[in-house]
């Protein structure tokens, strides 16, 4: 399976605009510019774009993780905060609130530690990453 992107910039670094593209073209044109990365103006960025990724991908890999050990969850929803630093990121922060029924909490645990370490996006960052959760809440 390859999945792809494309980026597209005009411009210098600080005055220029670019726009991404995905093959599912969920992203078509999609704005982005030193604004939209560095301060607050309207676009995407490529950290929020990791961030999407992570949650999702981490998300993901729970379910899975969870339908293997015989549960399957209500909800799970994550948040993801990626911290940039002095041009490089420099940790991935997940927030996980889930609902799953029957479950123990050492049961869980020990699911989202695998999720945590074994996500692809997980195993692809070059970063501190950490998962706090709250189950069943």
């Amino acid at each position: 399976m390859i999945r792809n992107a494309t980026a597209v910039w005009n411009g210098t670094g600080k005055e220029g605009k670019g726009h991404l593209t995905t093959q599912s073209t969920v992203l078509n044109q999609t704005q982005y510019s030193f604004g939209s990365r560095f301060e607050n103006g309207i676009g995407t960025n490529p950290e929020e774009l990791i961030a999407a990724a992570h949650s999702g991908c981490f998300t993901m890999k729970l379910a899975f993780n969870l339908q293997a050990a015989g549960f399957a969850a209500t909800k799970l929803k994550t948040s993801c905060d990626i911290l940039f630093e002095d041009g490089k990121i420099v940790a991935s922060k997940l927030q996980l609130t889930a609902e799953v029924d029957g479950i123990t909490e050492s049961q869980f645990a020990e699911l989202v530690k695998d999720a945590e370490q074994n996500c692809p996006i997980s195993q692809l960052l070059n970063t501190a990453i950490s998962v706090t959760y709250t189950l069943n809440s």
